[in-house]
């Protein structure tokens, strides 16, 4: 029977993803060995009630604010935090190649309402635009589109890892309390000492 750990986070991420990588090997891993006394840490490795959640916010924060190399952001932004490195380093897949189109969208819809861009583009700079003197930037529509969407996506990284860390702090709490009542309702009653 394999070993449990103390927590039930820890054996179910076990259980779902056995190639899970261990402190031992991010700490030998070539690109990490500058820093990898840090990873040895065996805070960063427990699954507590406060770890977990401050691992899920900085993985959600580091999933959306940069497209390219999120697992390592979020394994560095763990240090300092006393996240969870694994755990962090998890949820950054929240974003992957095949969640980006709907990401993208999802950013882009974000960006615009939340910079109103549509009344702001009215009147004087909308007519601007139309006047035909900005024809010879064909690029400026992909910037103003890019802007809109990159401004969601830093939106987006604040508004979820927000609320990926009080989520994950109630689930704790829920599961916690949920056990806790279990355990209480097997544990015999003993009777009070008569006097």
């Amino acid at each position: 029977m394999a070993k449990r750990s103390k927590t039930w986070l820890a054996d179910w991420l076990t259980g779902k993803l056995p190639a899970m990588p261990t402190r031992e090997a991010m700490a030998g891993n070539r690109w990490l060995a500058p820093i990898a006394h840090r990873f040895l840490s065996p805070e960063l490795w427990r699954f507590t009630r406060r770890s977990v959640p401050r691992g899920v916010a900085l993985g959600m924060f580091a999933a959306f604010i940069v497209p390219v190399g999120q697992i390592f952001l979020a394994a560095f932004l763990a240090l300092p935090a006393r996240a969870n490195v694994p755990l962090s380093a998890l949820v950054t897949f929240v974003t992957n190649p095949f969640t980006l189109p709907f990401w993208l969208v999802v950013a882009n819809k974000v960006g615009s309402f939340v910079l109103k861009i549509d009344a702001a583009t009215g009147g004087a700079a909308q007519a601007e635009i139309a006047s035909g003197r900005w024809q010879d930037f064909g690029w400026f529509g992909f910037l103003k589109t890019a802007g809109v969407t990159a401004f969601g996506f830093v939106v987006l990284a604040v508004v979820t890892s927000a609320a990926g860390y009080l989520l994950s702090a109630w689930i704790w709490r829920w599961r916690v309390g949920r056990r806790r009542k279990h355990l209480l309702r097997r544990r015999p009653r003993t009777p009070a000492p008569a006097e």
